[in-house]
């Protein structure tokens, strides 16, 4: 599974953030990974020098063998927070992907 970090120009795209995003991101597809080819993070800090509540955003593409790419989006107060919310619901959203997959070639046979 290949995993793809990118910030805006508001975010410093530094390597401790890619490297703790991309642990991130393993660690919550980990049972899944055999089914995933590749996973883009997209952050983006939505009120830029502005502070606001729940501006930081992570939208999370992944790439399923032979079906088309799925994405969650989430919006939190910091970068990492947005990151885990973003990892959970696409966990979440591939297992149920994933299930439905399988039960439709259950009932083909």
């Amino acid at each position: 599974m290949q995993i793809q970090v990118n910030t805006d120009h508001t975010i410093e795209g530094h390597e401790a953030l890619s490297r703790s995003n991309q642990g991130v991101v393993e660690n919550a597809l980990s049972r899944m990974s055999d089914h995933i080819t590749r996973v883009e993070v997209h952050l983006t800090d939505e009120s830029g020098p502005k502070s606001r509540e729940n501006n930081k955003r992570c939208m999370m593409e992944a790439r399923l063998e032979g079906r088309q790419p799925i994405a969650v989006t989430d919006e939190a107060a910091t970068v990492d927070m947005a990151v885990n919310g973003a990892a959970d619901k696409l966990a979440r959203l591939i297992e149920h992907t994933l299930g439905k997959m399988h039960d439709e070639r259950t009932h083909r046979n």
